[in-house]
């Protein structure tokens, strides 16, 4: 966004050490989104800062990392969660998940189309397309939770739909905190409305600890689990994908595919071979950013799942 010390200017970006500065950002979003996560579990855990309160935090800061990434096209993302969140007030509960669904997936389609062929990739800042899509994961999964808790009677849904089924509406904070917090607003993952409630309110660790039966572990009382093996396992992953990411793109660049010599004088099969070399080379990039993410459900909770 404009103003930004690390924002981007052209489509084309600013290089530092041959990583685009777009990506900068978001690397850096990340690794700052894991270091508040740490933070939010010690200084605003649920025994020193009410619900609301983590809501809130969860929320600004989300706010901002979209913000700082993606600049004025964060406006996209903030349309399509109060359009929902209109449908979900207003809407039947018989017709709440067939309106979410086409809302969302609607603009999505005409963010997507408009990307293509009216802007020609030609988005000046990160590519929005990733959260808005996450979004839309959330909005008509929340939707189609809140249908099977409202508009249909227990017997009617399987165990696992009675388990996340969504008795009533949300607050506006708490529907915000679910879309928008800085645990997830980058790159995921979606979680489940009720799964992010219990982490908020600070019931997540109970609910996981007596679906595996803690006594028969060995357990004398209830443990309170470190996160600290986990988020250390996936920093190593994050690690070894972003390594492999700039080995791989270095020898394998994608551009070669389309210079002109390369499609003269290549055959059709070597074609072939190198796409697919190429685009397995482009696959620790998102390997990175999706565990990245995870790491920060890690920091900011206290189990393993």
């Amino acid at each position: 966004p404009a103003g930004c010390p690390l924002a981007p200017h052209s489509a084309s970006s600013v290089a530092l050490l041959g990583i685009p500065l777009d990506q900068i950002n978001f690397v850096a979003c990340q690794l700052f989104a894991l270091l508040a996560a740490f933070w939010f579990r010690v200084y605003l855990g649920p025994s020193h800062a009410s619900s609301a309160v983590r809501h809130a935090f969860a929320t600004l800061f989300g706010i901002y990392f979209a913000v700082f990434c993606f600049g004025w096209y964060s406006i996209h993302l903030f349309v399509l969660v109060m359009m929902n969140y209109g449908i979900m007030n207003m809407a039947s509960i018989p017709n709440i998940h067939r309106y979410s669904f086409v809302v969302a997936m609607g603009y999505l389609t005409l963010c997507h189309i408009s990307r293509i062929y009216i802007f020609h990739y030609g988005i000046l800042t990160t590519d929005f397309s990733g959260p808005l899509m996450i979004i839309t994961q959330k909005i008509t999964t929340l939707a189609c939770q809140l249908h099977d808790g409202i508009g249909r009677q227990a017997e009617e849904l399987t165990a696992e739909q009675n388990r996340l089924a969504v008795k009533t509406r949300p607050s506006l904070l708490e529907y915000l905190s679910y879309l928008l917090n800085f645990m997830s607003i980058i790159a995921g993952p979606c979680s489940n409305y009720k799964d992010y409630i219990a982490f908020i309110e600070g019931r997540h660790v109970h609910m996981k600890l007596l679906e595996v039966n803690w006594k028969q572990k060995g357990y004398d009382r209830l443990p309170d689990p470190s996160p600290t093996g986990a988020v250390m396992y996936k920093l190593c992953i994050t690690l070894l994908s972003l390594v492999l990411f700039l080995t791989l793109t270095k020898n394998f660049p994608m551009a070669y595919i389309i210079d002109n010599e390369f499609l003269e004088k290549t055959s059709f099969l070597s074609r072939l071979g190198y796409l697919y070399v190429v685009t397995q080379a482009a696959k620790p990039k998102y390997y990175f950013a999706w565990t990245l993410g995870k790491v920060h459900k890690y920091g900011g909770r206290d189990l393993k799942e």
